[in-house]
């Protein structure tokens, strides 16, 4: 049988004898089992925004490291405050300034006060701030001020209410004390957490790093887009779809566009490209065609294999480990339809991904949903079509069939997913959906 003969009796249900056809089930399952998650690695901080820790982290100290100041104000005793009202503010002697950071300080002793800024640790023999809008600001008219006058030798300020003990004043230790277990491993790392380290004094982490994944699309006829395209080209859309859903998976994404129908070249980026990957995509040239050079270079690995699912889009796959090593990196080839490219990606790249980072929510969300309208499949394939799903639990059907339709593709947030022995859904029955949205 012929490859242009047994694809039409693929398409009617039919193969050639001994030829296998994998379900989706059994070709995920073999593409992760030979997958762990990274080695834990020490990063700077910076490096580490979208890691998972690997470790808890504990406080060597506490935060705030000292006493210090919540507002623009005078550091006072309260004692001294006792009965101040507008009318009959207290009268305190002004004995310093103390700005964040200062390492010297003024002692507060009875009727006396500091200017203090906020953040600036309190000064021995205070007990509390009075924020400046309580004073006269030093300024000597006995009214409320917004500012502090400058300072001038001699001066005094006029407190127009008590200030209670504490009052204003943030207490060491307050926020985290030493010991204290801060963040727990697996923990996500983003803005936040990331500034909690730097607070606690940490300027590295150790982490599960995020996985680099080279993307490569091939075929003589793609163009990047800008650039003209003559009769028969096509603009490299995959390149740019499959790099930003391995971003959005997690991984730090390499895009190597429009790599050409010729072995030669396709082996030189390869070679070229294993030194910087922790898995490599490519797409397109994995059917049967006169120019798929995909399988005819990846032959030279030992570990590739090339195989047929039971589903559609996506029925050409080929996954393997290319590479010097006992293991190889691993690389996944998905077909060149667009559609067929991204699915491909979410149901079998993208649980790879997450797994290499460790994290806990490998798979797609999947709900259970009405479907606004009818479909139909395929015997013997589970279908993936595209969709809208509402939060009330309805999913819509959005475009054809066809694995070429990115219109659809980009008004879809979810697959609906026609089961392999299922050739028909009604309107209105329910279905299984994928989600696609963070």
């Amino acid at each position: 049988m012929t490859e242009q003969h047994r694809d039409a009796a693929d398409a009617c249900g039919v193969r050639a004898p001994g030829e296998r056809h994998w379900t989706v089930d059994e070709h995920l399952a073999d593409v992760l089992a030979g997958v762990a998650p990274l080695p834990a690695i020490e990063l700077q901080l910076l490096d580490a925004q979208g890691c998972r820790l690997a470790e808890d982290v504990v406080a060597a100290g506490d935060l705030p490291a000292f006493d210090n100041s919540s507002m623009d104000g005078y550091a006072v005793r309260t004692a001294d405050t006792v009965g101040a009202t507008a009318r009959y503010p207290s009268v305190l002697a002004v004995v310093g300034d103390i700005a964040a950071g200062a390492g010297e300080l003024p002692k507060v002793g009875p009727g006396q006060a500091a200017r203090i800024m906020t953040g600036a640790p309190v000064p021995p023999g205070a007990e509390a701030v009075a924020p400046v809008e309580w004073t006269d600001g030093g300024s000597g008219s006995g009214q409320a001020a917004d500012t502090m006058a400058p300072p001038v030798a001699g001066e005094e300020v006029r407190v127009r209410q008590e200030v209670a003990e504490g009052a204003h004043i943030r207490r060491r230790g307050s926020d985290i004390l030493a010991g204290e277990r801060v963040l727990t491993a697996d923990t996500w790392l983003g803005p936040t957490q990331l500034g909690l380290l730097a607070a606690i004094g940490r300027g590295t982490v150790r982490v599960r790093p995020r996985p680099r994944v080279v993307v490569l699309s091939t075929g003589s006829e793609l163009v990047q887009p800008g650039e003209p395209v003559g009769p028969g080209q096509i603009s490299d859309s995959n390149s740019f779809t499959l790099t930003a859903a391995a971003q959005q998976a997690g991984a730090i994404a390499f895009r190597v566009g429009g790599v050409p129908d010729d072995p030669a070249v396709l082996r030189g980026v390869l070679e070229d490209q294993l030194g910087r990957a922790d898995l490599i995509v490519t797409s397109g040239g994995v059917s049967v065609g006169a120019y798929d050079v995909v399988k005819e270079v990846f032959a030279d690995y030992a570990g590739m294999d090339f195989r047929k699912l039971k589903m559609q889009p996506g029925k050409p796959q080929g996954f393997g480990r290319i590479g010097e090593g006992t293991a190889g990196i691993p690389l996944l080839a998905l077909p060149g339809n667009p559609v067929s490219a991204y699915i491909s990606f979410e149901l079998f790249v993208r649980p790879v991904i997450r797994t290499m980072l460790g994290a806990p929510d490998v798979h797609r969300p999947r709900v259970r949903a009405v479907c606004t309208g009818a479909l139909r499949s395929p015997a013997g394939r589970r279908q993936f079509l595209r969709g809208w799903y509402t939060a009330d639990g309805r999913v819509e059907p959005v475009g054809g069939e066809s694995s070429h339709l990115v219109g659809a593709l980009a008004r879809a947030n979810c697959l609906i997913v026609v089961p392999e022995e299922t050739q028909a859904v009604p309107a209105g029955e329910h279905v299984e959906v994928v989600l696609l949205t963070d």
